[in-house]
């Protein structure tokens, strides 16, 4: 292995250690309801990014909520030793994809049938540090 493929590996190993993600699968809520709240805490501090949550009536929030305190505490098991207050933390990406459709059949006039389509999503977010000298 070449001296550049070491020093990018270790780049790259550095950049990893200071994100942190946590992954919602199969929420049952149409992606663009979920969206809608994601779009409200996108690139903001994660104190800022609670609190905004916390108070937000609808429910995917609670969901979002949730989700952004799973990815603090991932962040927190990779770097015992950093402080969350001096590592700045934000939410440096959140992802909001659709999941699985559960297709259902309701009785149409007529004799008909319409089909119901229960949407699901998949989110993704992940925490990024302002604060890079993180020891």
């Amino acid at each position: 292995m070449g001296v550049r493929k070491k020093e990018m590996a270790e780049r790259i190993r550095e950049e990893k250690q200071q994100l942190a993600f946590a992954k919602l699968n199969d929420c049952p809520t149409s992606p663009r309801k979920m969206r809608l709240v994601a779009d409200l805490v996108r690139g903001k501090g994660v104190e800022e990014a609670l609190a905004i949550l916390r108070y937000n009536s609808k429910e995917a929030s609670r969901k979002l909520e949730k989700l952004v305190l799973s990815a603090i505490a991932n962040w927190q098991a990779k770097n015992e030793e950093a402080d969350v207050e001096e590592a700045e933390l934000f939410i440096s990406e959140i992802r909001v994809d659709g999941g699985r459709m559960l297709k259902r059949l309701r009785p149409a006039p007529q004799g008909r049938a319409h089909r119901i389509r229960k949407r699901s999503n998949h989110v993704t977010v992940v925490l990024g540090s302002r604060n890079n000298a993180v020891s």
